[in-house]
């Protein structure tokens, strides 16, 4: 049990705020919805129910994919937090189908406008701002993900938006959710508007099945995501990256091998490197050291495993065909 505490607090922080306030946010707005039956509200209200139970799971899987090998599973548990992720996208794909279904019935047979706007327009706009702080953190996190610093106000939005695809999985999740959530929170703000003073009475139902197609692009980004996550699937741009650094030692002649594999949130390299033939073993083994702590220092790098091989005079690493 105490190592289960020990790894909650190495979770990702910002699946867990962002579970927290989801949850404060799917009460207020279920309670708006049983009291005035807006179907918007409705959809709004199932959103935000998806959105608490994800990333809690999300949390909790980013949490335990910390844990350290052991006899059973030695290659760790890195890729948890993929399989946890592809768990969480069929919540979001059940509740997309029901809001869109709920939208669909609400469009066929559009409601007289109903009252109570002043409460879905006060809990709305609660939400909005609500989901806009947890966006612009979930924001900040892709930052801290890239290694980016002193990066502040509205340029947060334009470098967070430009590297998401760098973003760990758990954060991305959380980013793609909550921009989603503030985006569908203004749509249902303006349909309630429109459904209210204007005839387009059906203006809710043709929101919610917005929604529910917003929510069933974060199914598919997230679900192709960590469908490669768990099978393993290869860092190119690293790969360009430690390639590059390599190389920056006089001592290699050639690369003959290099992978970098994604495991969760950590990334394993595998490389071989080409020396002069001439080379004494203990100079060769102190270059592979110095070059192991290189690569050791990148960002997200957590097993190295390097080995060298005599130069065979065919080039196997042509950088051209590695570029970023």
């Amino acid at each position: 049990m105490n190592e289960f505490f020990a790894l909650l607090k190495k979770g990702n922080r910002p699946a867990l705020l962002a579970s927290i306030m989801n949850g404060a946010i799917a009460v207020m707005k279920a309670i708006a919805f049983f009291i005035t039956g807006n179907v918007a509200m409705f959809a709004e209200t199932m959103h935000s129910i998806g959105d608490t139970a994800n990333q809690f799971f999300v949390f909790i899987g980013s949490a335990l994919s910390n844990k350290a090998p052991t006899d059973r599973f030695p290659h760790g548990f890195a890729r948890l937090v993929n399989l946890v992720l592809l768990g969480a996208v069929l919540i979001v794909g059940i509740l997309a189908y029901e809001t869109i279904k709920e939208g669909i019935h609400h469009i066929t047979s559009p409601p007289e406008a109903g009252s109570w706007l002043w409460l879905n327009l006060l809990v709305l706009g609660i939400a909005t701002i609500l989901e806009a702080i947890v966006l612009y953190k979930a924001m900040k996190e892709v930052i801290a993900d890239i290694g980016e610093e002193n990066v502040k106000g509205f340029k947060v939005v334009k470098v967070s938006l430009a590297n998401l695809g760098n973003a760990k999985p758990a954060t991305k999740l959380v980013f793609l959710e909550d921009m989603v959530a503030t985006f569908g929170a203004i749509i249902a703000i303006i349909s309630i508007l429109i459904a209210t003073y204007t005839p387009f009475h059906a203006a809710e139902g043709y929101a919610s099945v917005v929604i529910g197609l917003m929510l069933f692009y974060v199914v598919g980004r997230i679900f192709l995501d960590n469908a490669a996550g768990v099978l393993g699937v290869a860092d190119e741009e690293m790969e360009a990256k430690i390639g590059e650094l390599v190389f920056e030692d006089t001592h290699v002649r050639d690369i003959k091998k290099l992978m970098v594999i994604k495991e969760g949130e950590e990334l394993h390299v595998e490389l071989k490197i080409e020396f002069d033939p001439e080379m004494s073993i203990e100079k060769a083994s102190d270059v592979l050291k110095v070059i192991e702590r290189k690569i050791l220092r990148e960002r997200g790098v957590t097993e190295v495993i390097i080995e060298s091989d005599k130069d065979d005079h065919e080039l196997s690493w042509n950088p051209d065909d590695h570029e970023e």
